[in-house]
C-alpha cells in the first residue's frame, strides 16, 4: 500500500521522473542500434553479392579446369596452401556490444607443390576458390555482428516497453491516488477549519 503523505508523492514524482528520463534514454538506444543494424546489413549485403560473383567466377574456372584434367585428374591436383591462421580480427564497442572487423583482405597462400601434368586452368581454378575464403570470413563476422546487435535491441526494446507500458503507468496510477487523498485531505482540513471559525 502506498503511504498517502506528501513526501511519498514527492518520493514518487521523482520516481517517475528518473523513469522517464531511462526511457528516453532507452529510445534513443533503440533508434541508435536500429541504425547500427541497416548499415550493416547493407554492408552484409554487399558482400553477399561480392561472394556470389567470386562463386560463379570460380565455378567458371572449374568447368574449365575439369574439361582439361576430368575429375579424376582435378582430384589430385595439388590445392593451393592457405594460411592457416587469418589475420586477428579488431574489435570495438558499440553501446557496449562487442563488434568485430576483418581486413579485406585475401588469405595468404603458401607456395603449393608443382602438379605433375600443372596448366593454366588447374591453376586458376584454385587461385579462384581460395580467393572465396576472404569474403566468406567477412560475412561470418558480420554475420556475428549482427546477431549481438539484435540480441542487444532485443533486450533495449523490452527493457523499454516494461517502463513505457508496465512501470510507468503504474507509478502515474500510484501518484494520482496519492494526490486524490492528500486533496481530499486538504479539503476536510479546510471544512474544519471554517467549522471551528463558526463556532468561535
Amino acid at each position: 500500500m502506498t503511504e498517502t503523505t506528501r513526501s511519498a508523492a514527492l518520493a514518487l514524482a521523482d520516481e517517475r521522473a528518473l523513469m522517464r528520463q531511462g526511457y528516453r534514454f532507452l529510445d534513443e538506444k533503440r533508434m541508435l542500434l536500429a541504425a547500427e543494424m541497416l548499415r550493416r546489413l547493407a554492408e552484409h549485403g554487399r558482400l553477399e553479392a561480392q561472394l556470389h560473383e567470386s562463386l560463379h567466377a570460380a565455378r567458371a574456372a572449374l568447368r574449365l579446369a575439369l574439361r582439361r584434367h576430368g575429375i579424376e585428374g582435378l582430384q589430385v591436383y595439388p590445392p593451393e596452401r592457405v594460411a592457416p591462421q587469418p589475420a586477428a580480427p579488431t574489435r570495438s564497442l558499440f553501446l557496449g556490444v562487442p563488434l568485430l572487423g576483418t581486413a579485406a583482405a585475401v588469405p595468404a597462400t603458401a607456395e603449393a607443390p608443382d602438379a605433375i601434368d600443372a596448366s593454366p586452368e588447374a591453376e586458376a581454378c584454385r587461385t579462384a576458390f581460395a580467393v572465396l575464403l576472404g569474403p566468406l570470413l567477412q560475412l561470418a563476422v558480420e554475420g556475428g555482428n549482427l546477431e549481438r546487435l539484435g540480441a542487444e535491441y532485443r533486450r533495449t526494446e523490452r527493457r523499454a516497453r516494461a517502463l513505457e507500458n508496465v512501470l510507468l503507468p503504474e507509478i502515474e496510477a500510484a501518484l494520482v491516488r496519492v494526490e486524490d487523498h492528500l486533496e481530499r485531505a486538504d479539503q476536510e482540513e479546510a471544512v474544519r477549519i471554517r467549522l471551528a471559525a463558526r463556532r468561535r
